[in-house]
């Protein structure tokens, strides 16, 4: 008889084959643990949030961010909302005055509260409300507030208001160390602030903080090219999570490639970045992903009943303000583009539109203009019908009418500043202006600007305050501006133009 050679492991009875699979299994699985002990972190990103509910044909909602955050928290338990500033105004709903006072954001706070933001930085938005409000804010946030550039004006740091935070992320497989820190944009100077320069108090983050942590986010307020010489100039920083910008950015820049992310404004997207971290090889991996915020997440239904809270108070404020926010006002055949990117570089049908309300308004008026960060919707408007509460939202700041005298000067002294304002809030808008490129001047009714004679024009009080980009000459001070009356305030006045002046 022929000698067969069994292996020894079949001939061992099946019990014990069985007690050395997985012997041998587990030890495979306990090898490749230890090859790549990885610990994920998860960022949910958002930025630039005025509006509770959807806009700009359906998109966006807290409550449906709310869904997506509890999804991501089933996922990772290690699962940051965090905010890249702007979210106490300008907001439609934060205009709306309840027991006296403006929301001014107190809506927002809430609502953030409830969805469960965990860290936010300052936006130059923040500060477009009085000092007693934006420190009532801060008092009511749940969340953490960071910034190491923006201090009250003795250069202290705000109440409830950190330079940065560390925080551990702690596994079986190790310990991750994550530190953040914020940065702003330098405000529109109001006198309560104090600022420092951002690529200072980053270095200065960078110092306290690289050696103490393995992943480093600055949670950004300020423009994309200062996002991105932050990231030539601090390698150290691993990752940017930026605001400020309202349209989705997904870059990489500096020697490190760091990535610099920003969100579509009132929440129509948001970014997911999850962070992978080898804690043997200390090498970090980022996958970042921008997530449409549309119907396809069902809204929450926690907070979206919060949200009707909100907006129903609103609404019952704007109605006794002599604003009905529901009733339909207007049914426009063509869509009027109030996009930012828009409207502060170039006059659209939705600045037209404003502008020619405002002269109908001023009798005698040959002129209007308006400085554009007076528009604050980010969003198109029509085709189709416009409530009540869209004009609210595209002008939540409101404001007055001014009927004003001036000289043609002071007027080409304008005109040129608001010229050299494009791309910023101190573009200027009009009606009845225009430049002739041809021979370099300004046209008043399609007649050269003489310098000598005294214009009536429709220019809203913002605009008369001096506190417009380079526009600190124009106010009721200066000789050649003479106020001759207050014509009605800039939203009923643009219903009642919108009522009689378009199709229903």
């Amino acid at each position: 008889m022929k000698k067969i050679d069994i292996p020894y492991g079949l001939m061992l009875p099946l019990a014990k084959r069985m007690v050395l699979f997985l012997f041998i299994t587990a030890s495979w699985a306990s090898h490749a643990g230890q090859q790549e002990p990885v610990v994920k972190i998860t960022f949910l990103q958002l930025n630039d949030v005025y509006e509770m509910s959807s806009v700009n044909g359906d998109q966006g909602g807290l409550a449906r961010v709310a869904t997506l955050r509890k999804q991501l928290l089933a996922q990772n338990p290690h699962t940051f909302t965090v905010l890249a500033g702007d979210l106490f105004s300008p907001s439609a709903i934060g205009t709306a005055e309840v027991a006296g006072e403006r929301l001014a954001g107190e809506q927002m706070v809430a609502l953030m509260n409830e969805l469960g933001l965990d860290y936010a930085t300052l936006g130059n938005h923040e500060f477009d409300i009085k000092e007693g409000q934006f420190l009532n804010r801060l008092s009511e946030s749940k969340f953490m507030w960071l910034s190491s550039n923006i201090f009250d004006s003795n250069n202290q740091m705000f109440p409830k208001v950190l330079s940065n935070t560390v925080f551990e992320v702690k596994k079986a497989k190790g310990t991750v160390r994550i530190g953040m820190f914020g940065l702003g944009i330098n405000p529109n100077k109001p006198g309560f602030v104090s600022y420092v320069d951002y690529l200072k108090a980053a270095r200065g983050q960078v110092k306290e903080l690289r050696s103490r942590v393995d992943i480093l986010v600055a949670l950004t307020h300020q423009t994309l090219e200062e996002d991105i010489r932050l990231a030539n100039e601090v390698p150290e920083i691993d990752l940017i999570l930026g605001g400020h910008e309202h349209d989705n950015i997904l870059l990489h820049r500096g020697q490190k490639l760091t990535p610099i992310a920003k969100a579509d404004a009132n929440a129509r997207s948001v970014f997911v970045h999850e962070l992978s971290f080898n804690t043997k090889q200390h090498q970090l991996k980022i996958d970042s992903r921008l997530i449409p915020v549309n119907d396809k997440l069902h809204a929450d239904s926690g907070l979206s009943t919060s949200v009707q809270h909100w907006r129903s108070l609103a609404f019952a404020a704007f109605k006794k303000q002599g604003v009905d926010p529901e009733i339909e006002v207007a049914h426009l055949q063509a869509a009027f583009d109030g996009r930012e990117t828009s409207v502060r570089n170039r006059p659209t049908a939705l600045t037209e539109l404003i502008a020619k309300s405002m002269l109908t308004a001023v009798p005698g008026a040959e002129l209007a203009i308006f400085n554009s960060g007076m528009i604050r919707i980010d969003d198109v408007i029509g085709p189709g019908p416009v409530t009540g509460y869209d004009v609210i939202r595209i002008m939540p700041f409101g404001g007055r009418i001014m009927s004003v005298n001036m000289t043609g000067a002071v007027l080409k002294q304008t005109l040129d500043q608001g010229q050299m304002n494009i791309g910023g809030g101190g573009y200027l808008q009009s009606a009845n202006v225009a430049w002739n490129d041809r021979d370099k001047h300004w046209l008043i009714h399609e007649k050269p600007l003489e310098p000598n004679y005294e214009y009536r024009v429709a220019i809203n009080d913002f605009l008369l305050s001096g506190r417009e980009q380079g526009l600190g000459f124009l106010t009721r001070d200066n000789t050649g501006v003479k106020v001759v009356a207050e014509q009605g305030e800039l939203r009923i006045n643009l219903i009642k133009y919108l009522m009689f002046n378009t199709t229903k």
